[in-house]
C-alpha cells in the first residue's frame, strides 16, 4: 500500500532529514572511521512493540539515498499490517556504511509514521460497526504532513484536507470578519466556485443557517452528544456532519451514536507516540 503517497515529496523529506543528520559536507564520521568502504552486510528492521506499520516505502527511500541506489530493500509486511514484537518488517542488504548512515533517519520516519497508524487504528477499531469514520486535522508536524496523513490512511482513518488550498473551512474568525456565516459562505463560493466549502458551527441555529446558505459539510465544534443529536435532526441528510473537540477513546462510541458522519481527532498527528522499531545488523556469511 502506497495509496496517494507523493514520491517526489517523500524524496524531498528524505533528503532534508538526511542533510540534518549528515551536515555539510555530508559525513558519518563514526561509520567512515570504523567500517571499510567495501564492506557489505544485511540489516533487519524489527518491531520492538505491537502496532500497525506505515512508512516502509519511505524507509526504503532513505536506504536508497545513502547507498546511491545499491541497497536491496526486501519489504516483508504490507503497509497497514498489525505486527507484534519480534516481527521482521524488512531486510536490507547493502554497503555497511550506508546502512548505518541511513539507520536513524529511516527509523525516525518509520517509527513516527507507524505510531500515527497505530493510534489511528485504535480509533478505527472503536468506530467499527458505526456510521462514523475518524478524520485527521492540519495539526501535523511541520514538513511531515504528507507522511503523517498517509499514515492516518494506513491506520484506517481518513484525511480531511491537506492544507488551506484545497478546501475552504469557514471558522469562527472568518464568520466574525465577514459578518455572518451566510456572508462568509457566499464570499467563498463566489471567489472559489470549484473549491469545497466546510463551515464550523457551535449551535443548532448556526447549523441550520449554514445549510440554508448552501453548505454541505458542517464541523460541529465542542458539542455534547445531546446537542449533536439535535443538529442531526435539524440538518437531516442535507449535509455531512463532523464532530470535533474533547473526543476520547472512552467516549467515541457515544459521539458516533449521534448519527454524525465523522469524528476529527487532532491527536492522531500531534500526540501519537512512536512505534518502537529497531535496525539489527546481521553480518553476511557469504
Amino acid at each position: 500500500m502506497t495509496d496517494g503517497l507523493d514520491l517526489a515529496e517523500v524524496e524531498r523529506i528524505v533528503y532534508t532529514a538526511l542533510a540534518e543528520d549528515l551536515g555539510d559536507p555530508p559525513r558519518d564520521v563514526t561509520s567512515e572511521a570504523t567500517i571499510p568502504a567495501g564492506q557489505f552486510d544485511t540489516a533487519e528492521l524489527v518491531a520492538r512493540a505491537p502496532g500497525v506499520v506505515a512508512g516502509l516505502p519511505v524507509a526504503a527511500q532513505v536506504f536508497a539515498a545513502t547507498s546511491g541506489g545499491t541497497a536491496e530493500f526486501d519489504q516483508r509486511v504490507e503497509e497497514g499490517t498489525r505486527v507484534v514484537r519480534g516481527d521482521v518488517l524488512a531486510v536490507i542488504t547493502g554497503p555497511t556504511r550506508s546502512l548505518l548512515t541511513a539507520e536513524r533517519t529511516a527509523l525516525n520516519l518509520l517509527c513516527r509514521m507507524s505510531g500515527v497508524a497505530t493510534h489511528t487504528r485504535r480509533w478505527a477499531d472503536e468506530l467499527a460497526g458505526t456510521k462514523a469514520t475518524v478524520l485527521d486535522t492540519r495539526k501535523t508536524t511541520p514538513g511531515l504532513r504528507v507522511l503523517e496523513k498517509y499514515a492516518v490512511r494506513a491506520g484506517g482513518g481518513t484525511n480531511k484536507r491537506m492544507g488551506l488550498y484545497d478546501v475552504a473551512m469557514i471558522k469562527d474568525n472568518h464568520k466574525l470578519a465577514a459578518g455572518s456565516i451566510t456572508a462568509a459562505y457566499r464570499a467563498v463560493r463566489s471567489t472559489f466556485p470549484d473549491v469545497a466549502v466546510q463551515v464550523e458551527v457551535t449551535t443548532v441555529a448556526e447549523a441550520v443557517e449554514a445549510v440554508e446558505a448552501g453548505a454541505d459539510f458542517l464541523l460541529c465544534d465542542n458539542m455534547t452528544p445531546d446537542l449533536l443529536r439535535e443538529v442531526v435532526a435539524a440538518v437531516g441528510d442535507r449535509a455531512e456532519l463532523e464532530a470535533t473537540g474533547n473526543l476520547t477513546l472512552a467516549t467515541v462510541k457515544d459521539y458516533a451514536a449521534t448519527g454524525v458522519d465523522y469524528l476529527s481527532v487532532g491527536g492522531l498527528t500531534h500526540s501519537s507516540p512512536i512505534l518502537d522499531i529497531a535496525m539489527d545488523l546481521r553480518p553476511r556469511t557469504t
